[in-house]
């Protein structure tokens, strides 16, 4: 059956809010529930929905219900009764200011965290002895996951104030232009999908590692896109060539022939994005066009960022291409997945949500 949900602005932007707050705490119940709206939202029948978030048509029904008779105030999973947990709330707070300093601040002499070293910790510091395999249960109701590390780069602290300064100053007064202008704010970047894959966390049985089969193929399909920052609408081009400053130009081309507002283009510093071409070119269209470069080492600014992430996830992830066609097709047919859900893509603003304010990254 086909429903249509219509929301205000600040509807839209509640329900959003509540989304990144069930990703951050690892409310899965509640991330699928808040999905469930925003498919309806974006034109999907209920059945589809049901079967793709795995749920009974009858659940996404009370969902849209409660959601129409409370609003966001339905969004709330009350807590099973159960034991009271051992640690009190500030001790909590207290452990979680610990793990995030790490071990070694904590006066361990190891660089990563276990679970082991954190029962140790509880015991030591508060006298609490919790048995190891219920100590991943509490960090998991704490907001933990066992994650594996990444590097940055050592020159984040000389970024420190330039990354501020783009929060604090730089990205207000954008978004009032735009406003004022009834501009476009486009998060531009580029991707590139692998024909011999990409590997990924799985479950799997133990003792048994997953294993996928590659071509070994060196070749990757290469995209250039833009997602705008109110509308959640994403302008995508994919070609086989090299990133350059005549394709990133033909893209942007594109991109103005599909609109006619003013666009502010935020991008970061690749050499195809500021090279002299490039800057003759922004000249040229400066009756439409406004740049802005994004702070150093700062990926995460980039909300479609994460958008490539969950595309890869979907495409790549995990998954075998005999052949390069083989890879265009998935990987074109999950673009245009997520270019029918404008409310998901929105939900990559987090950083630069206004309900949210800014938050350093």
């Amino acid at each position: 059956m086909q429903m249509r949900i219509t929301l205000t602005a600040r509807e839209q932007d509640d329900l959003i809010t509540c989304l990144q707050q069930a990703y951050a705490h690892g409310h899965l119940r509640l991330v699928k529930r808040i999905h469930a709206l925003l498919y309806v939202m974006d034109g999907y029948a209920v059945e589809d929905v049901a079967e793709r978030l795995g749920l009974c048509v009858q659940s996404v029904y009370n969902y849209l219900r409660d959601f129409i008779l409370r609003g966001v105030a339905s969004l709330v999973y009350r807590r099973p009764p159960g034991r009271s947990p051992k640690l009190t709330k500030s001790q909590r707070k207290e452990l979680a200011k610990l793990i995030d300093d790490g071990p070694e601040a904590a006066g361990y002499d190891y660089g990563c965290w276990t679970t082991g070293l954190i029962q140790d910790l509880i015991l030591t510091r508060f006298g609490v002895e919790y048995h190891p395999r219920y100590v991943a249960d509490l960090l998991k109701n704490m907001g933990y996951s066992y994650q594996k590390a990444c590097f940055v780069s050592d020159h984040l602290e000389d970024v420190a104030q330039e990354r501020q300064e783009w929060l604090e100053q730089t990205w207000p007064e954008i978004l009032r232009q735009a406003k004022e202008q009834q501009a476009l704010i486009l998060f531009g970047d580029e991707c590139s999908f692998a024909q011999w894959g990409s590997l990924s966390y799985t479950w799997a049985r133990k003792g048994q590692q997953p294993v996928v089969k590659t071509s070994g193929r060196r070749k990757a399909y290469k995209v250039m896109g833009f997602i705008e920052y109110f509308s959640g609408a994403f302008y995508y081009q994919a070609h086989t060539g090299k990133f350059t400053s005549e394709s990133y130009q033909a893209f942007i081309r594109q991109v103005l022939a599909q609109t006619t507002q003013p666009l502010f283009i935020i991008q970061d510093g690749a050499k195809y994005h500021t090279s002299k071409a490039m800057r003759e070119f922004f000249a040229a269209h400066s009756d439409r066009i406004t740049v802005y470069q994004l702070p150093r080492y700062s990926p995460k600014f980039n909300p479609i960022e994460f958008l490539w992430r969950n595309v890869k996830k979907q495409a790549t992830h995990l998954r075998y291409f005999p052949t390069f066609e083989a890879l265009t097709t998935k990987v074109d047919s999950k673009l245009r997945y997520f270019a029918d859900l404008p409310q998901t893509i929105k939900a990559l603003m987090g950083q630069y949500c206004e309900t949210l304010g800014a938050m350093a990254a």
